[in-house]
């Protein structure tokens, strides 16, 4: 759990007071709370049945109620987070705890519109309660649960913080992993790469892929590099500038890159936006690069057309 709480330092607003102020909580709100508190703790199950009834309807809540270790933990800080709501302490272990609260639920994949319907339910709950305690008094039934209302919109404020946070992380990490997959060197034959490249090539992918090529070279001492861009469908004047910026890097290492499959779109855009190719070697087709490749390598064909089993070192 602990752990949680560092990934979420740094985007997660740990300053109460200013919290307090986004949804104008004053001191006669703690007092209305105060007023009302010993009624909420004794109804904070039948609270906390209302928030988590809502969420069982729901496909978005539906892991959660498939793990019933992670149920009950949750149920556990739920109850806990009634407490806390009519405690009188918002100190910095207050949003620790709405924090700890908000992991679980990422993790749970819960989504937070349903999160927000429940959190809902949960209200009206304390709502209803506090109307009959305050059945002959309207003005002071609206004015203590507006007072608790304002607590439970800090909490949805840092929940919600927690749910956007982690979603966000996942999605960068998702990103990582995509990119890493997309761009794979592989090594083919002693001291030669083969590095294929299909889909979009935007900027951050063509410098994703440098980075993973000049370690690829490092770790396999590669003398040559065949790069296909034959499922390129277009490469913009920056994109260009990363590849020969990638060539120039590769040949400072001691390696020749040989570019292949070159799209007649692709080399008219690069001929219209006057790049400057005459440091690429470029070859037709991703075949004929590899022999290129062998060639500058020292390699030759053994046994007439036989496959690359038959090529031997000269």
């Amino acid at each position: 759990m602990a752990s949680d709480q560092v990934t979420l330092q740094g985007v997660i607003d740990y300053d109460i007071d200013r919290r307090k102020r986004f949804v104008d909580f004053k001191p006669e709100d703690t007092s209305r709370i105060a007023a009302i508190k010993e009624m909420i703790e004794r109804h904070a199950d039948e609270h906390a049945a209302a928030f988590f009834n809502y969420l069982s309807q729901f496909e978005e809540a539906a892991a959660l109620f498939r793990n019933p270790d992670m149920l009950r933990e949750v149920k556990r800080l739920k109850h806990e987070h009634l407490l806390a709501m009519v405690s009188g302490d918002y100190g910095k272990a207050y949003i620790e705890q709405r924090v700890l609260l908000g992991a679980l639920y990422s993790r749970a994949g819960l989504d937070s519109r349903v999160f927000l319907g429940a959190f809902h339910q949960l209200m009206q709950s304390i709502g209803r309660k506090i109307a009959e305690m305050f059945a002959r008094d309207a003005q002071a039934a609206l004015q203590h649960f507006a007072s608790v209302n304002k607590i439970g919109f800090m909490d949805i404020g840092i929940i919600v913080d927690v749910l956007v946070a982690e979603r966000e992380r996942i999605i960068r990490t998702q990103e990582k992993a995509i990119l890493e997959l997309s761009t794979p060197a592989l090594q083919i034959r002693d001291r030669l790469l083969m590095l294929p490249i299909i889909g979009l090539l935007d900027s951050m992918r063509a410098k994703q892929l440098t980075d993973n090529l000049l370690h690829s070279i490092r770790a396999s001492r590669a003398k040559v590099v065949v790069m296909d861009i034959t499922g390129v469908a277009a490469v913009d004047s920056k994109v260009a500038n990363h590849l020969i910026q990638t060539v120039t890097a590769a040949r400072l290492m001691g390696t020749q890159v040989i570019v292949t499959g070159l799209s007649a779109e692709v080399a008219q855009s690069l001929v219209a936006l006057g790049v400057d190719l005459s440091k690429i070697n470029t070859v037709g087709d991703l075949q004929g690069g590899i022999e290129e490749a062998e060639r500058i390598l020292g390699y030759k064909i053994v046994g007439g057309s036989e496959p690359a089993a038959q090529r031997a070192r000269l």
